[in-house]
């Protein structure tokens, strides 16, 4: 592009996602308001439930031209707004997402803690309606809240908004692996869908590279998959491992790290952090091998299943009862 009038594009493209947000927004104040209205008018015995099949037969016969506003869609709206109507704080995050996103939320979502978990982060991402129904089936709501990411007391000091970057376990159900596995089937399988691996990670994961190429003194290193954070402004050396942790793997990855700080990492970088991605693990081996850990290194599980997501939420209850009753 001539360098001329790239900032000329760049008003172009921001005044156009500006205005589909404006449409975006009234749309959903308009849903909104036909929802409680109709909800008022039940509420009050004014309307019987058949008033909104006339309705939606009223607007086919006299306004053919607006279009969404079937018996079905209208429906939605009045439990749209039924679900949110006391909960004003959430209002101004329906307005920031599209209606598909919207009703995939409320219809599939059992808590509001969950549906205003989901908004934001809707919202923050840009999923679309597949990648967001994606992650409802793949539970990281109850992943996310359940998750306690063992991290070394180096990470936690440098990085205080690192656990909002990272989730305890990841679900890898799209690379269609056999148990077990090795782990360059496991690589090969992240790298082949990788579009679907960074929507697991997050969208501020930067990939950079597999097999990364370290050369220190005489000898090359290889670092199995190489990312970049834009959130974190920091290189992530991911290493691979397709059984349980063991507290030998964290000597390589050190190592990377090290080498990564030395003569990778730019002056206006954070320190690079590790992650070591692993089948299995045990919490507590997990939390002594850290414990005196000087590297910026966490453990973290995955699974190429996804998870059951009625056992999570009843595991997700039974930790809410114990934190009420402790308290």
């Amino acid at each position: 592009m001539d360098n001329r009038f790239a900032d000329i594009i760049q008003l172009i493209k921001q005044a156009r996602a500006n205005a589909l947000r404006a449409v975006n927004t009234e749309l959903i104040t308009l849903y909104w308001s036909i929802g409680g209205f109709i909800s008022k008018k039940i509420e009050q015995s004014e309307w019987g439930e058949s008033v909104v099949t006339e309705l939606a037969k009223f607007i086919q016969a006299n306004e053919p031209e607006i279009k969404g506003f079937s018996d079905k869609n209208i429906w939605r709206m009045k439990q749209f707004y039924e679900t949110y109507k006391d909960f004003p704080k959430l209002a101004p995050l329906v307005r920031e997402i599209s209606w598909t996103n919207n009703l995939l939320i409320f219809s599939r979502c059992k808590t509001m803690e969950e549906m205003e978990f989901y908004l934001n982060y809707a919202k923050r991402e840009h999923y679309s309606k597949r990648e967001l129904d994606r992650q409802i089936a793949a539970s990281l709501f109850e992943r996310t809240v359940m998750g306690n990411s063992k991290l070394s007391p180096v990470v936690r000091e440098n990085n205080k908004d690192i656990s909002n970057a990272f989730k305890d376990s990841y679900v890898f159900e799209f690379l269609n692996l056999p148990d077990p596995h090795s782990e360059s089937d496991l690589q090969r399988g992240l790298v082949s869908q990788m579009k679907n691996f960074i929507l697991e990670l997050g969208k501020d994961f930067l990939f950079i590279g597999e097999e990364y190429k370290l050369q220190v003194g005489n000898s090359d290193f290889y670092i199995d998959l190489l990312f970049y954070h834009r959130g974190l402004q920091c290189l992530l050396a991911f290493e691979l491992k397709a059984d349980k942790f063991k507290p030998e793997h964290l000597g390589q990855l050190n190592f990377y790290l090290e080498a990564l700080d030395r003569d990778v990492k730019k002056p206006n970088e954070n320190p690079s952090i590790g992650v070591l991605l692993c089948k299995d693990k045990d919490s507590e081996v997990v939390e002594y091998a850290l414990s005196r850990s000087l590297s910026p290194t966490m453990v973290l599980e995955y699974t190429t299943q996804l998870p059951n997501k009625t056992l999570l939420q009843q595991k997700l209850h039974e930790l809410f009862t114990k934190e009420i009753s402790e308290n």
